[in-house]
């Protein structure tokens, strides 16, 4: 069976950890979208493995991996990730990791417009990583992005970047910033190549066999549904598609090619950057979750915002997803609290609406509709779903009830052995 997975909030739900279970089920692990904005944590042992760029499939002895066309990708973190993945005793070879030649690129003036542009917004900043993503994509879709391929022929590379400097720094002229020197780029480019081409293949070509010669196929997406450039709260999203489209035009294999999807919900919500957040928690209560469910970035260190689970968020990603399945995370994190809320619904203009609002202003003026649960004991390291308290299996069945779909995976704890498998 080929699964997708996917995040059903604003990301940070803890799909590394549901991937790395999954892997074992698979052989071929494929990364669609996304760059090195994005962390995956995976707990293996007394090991802790921080992933950006580089499939948490990785992980698994003796599976492929592989960062799909979808993927913008900054050299020098693909190199750091893989010098560190391999300290760690990790291999990451090329019999293992390929790089679609269809990628684009981060370039050093995407990361310092990022930096800059958030710089320049102030209060009204999206709350990038500031990594050079947003703008890669802005190139790409501009059509003067400069992709793997052509990594590999020096001539070309040197064209194209020597092309493209010449545009970018009219605009630095124009705002009177440093100007970049296509020299320093080209050889600093020419050095990366040489790291990565033993990676690069033509992925799409290479998967469609995977899918015909019916080896199984797990779609590992970044980020969240909320935070989908086409359906989440917008323009507080990423520069790409978290949902399940982007599965598709970021790897290139048809849509028969997905059995199952499996929404990833962390058992409440947390977000990162700036944007409407309804359930959001700023007292004790969302300090005491941040600092319990250690809710600081992966890539950026920065604390998360956090809050109740909102379901009418998880329902919606259900919804456009087509999810078939779900995964619950961070379960544990609830332990010992008195009393838990789940919202149900948003009061807006003094109306219960169970609906997302496109209009930014109008989804920010949403307040949460509540329904409580009375909290439990422990669920800590419990790999059995009798072995959990009967509160929070209240809790856990009526999620499923709301939403329509059934929990067939629940975390316990951070490690891979502190699972249910349902």
């Amino acid at each position: 069976m080929n699964r997708l997975v996917l995040g059903s909030q604003w990301g940070d739900e803890g799909k590394g950890k549901i991937v790395d279970i999954l892997t074992e089920e698979a052989d071929v692990i494929v990364r669609y979208q996304g760059g090195s904005n994005a962390g995956h944590t995976v707990c293996v042992k007394d090991k802790k493995f921080i992933l950006h760029l580089i499939p948490s499939g990785i992980l698994r002895h003796g599976k492929v991996c592989v960062i799909g066309n979808g993927v913008v990708i900054d050299p020098e973190s693909f190199i750091e990730e893989k010098k560190t993945l391999e300290a760690l005793g990790v291999d990451v070879s090329s019999e293992r990791l390929l790089i679609s030649e269809k990628a684009h690129l981060v370039m050093p003036y995407h990361k310092e417009f990022d930096s800059r542009m958030e710089s320049v917004l102030g209060e009204n900043k999206i709350g990038t990583t500031k990594r050079g993503i947003g703008p890669a994509y802005t190139d790409k879709h501009a059509r003067t992005g400069i992709r793997v391929c052509d990594l590999q022929n020096k001539d070309i590379l040197a064209i194209k970047i020597k092309e493209r400097v010449k545009d970018i720094n009219r605009i630095c002229e124009l705002y009177g910033v440093e100007k970049f020197s296509s020299d320093e780029i080209i050889e600093k480019y020419y050095k990366y190549a040489e790291e990565l081409l033993p990676y690069i293949r033509n992925t799409v070509y290479y998967l469609n066999g995977v899918f015909k010669n019916k080896r199984r196929i797990l779609f590992e997406g970044a980020q969240g549904s909320m935070l989908d450039i086409d359906f989440g709260t917008y323009p507080f999203v990423t520069s790409s598609n978290p949902s399940i489209g982007g599965a598709f035009t970021g790897t290139g294999l048809p849509h028969k090619a997905i059995d199952n999807v499996m929404a990833v919900v962390k058992a409440y919500t947390t977000r990162v950057g700036n944007g409407p957040f309804p359930s959001e928690l700023n007292d004790n209560m969302g300090q005491f979750i941040r600092d319990k469910g250690a809710e600081y970035g992966a890539t950026t260190g920065r604390p998360r915002r956090c809050g109740w689970l909102d379901l009418v968020v998880v329902k919606y990603a259900a919804m456009i997803n087509g999810v078939d399945e779900m995964a619950l995370t961070k379960l544990d994190v609830l332990d010992g609290i008195d009393t838990i809320k789940v919202c149900v619904g948003y009061e807006y203009r003094g109306k219960k609406i169970g609906y997302i609002p496109s209009q930014l202003e109008e989804y920010a003026k949403c307040k949460p509709i509540y329904k409580t649960f009375h909290g439990w004991d422990s669920t800590k390291g419990a790999k059995r779903y009798e072995e959990l308290p009967d509160n929070a299996k209240r809790y856990i069945e009526f999620i499923e009830k709301f939403v329509g779909l059934r929990f067939t995976i629940i975390s316990t704890g951070a490690e891979r052995e502190e699972t249910i498998r349902r």
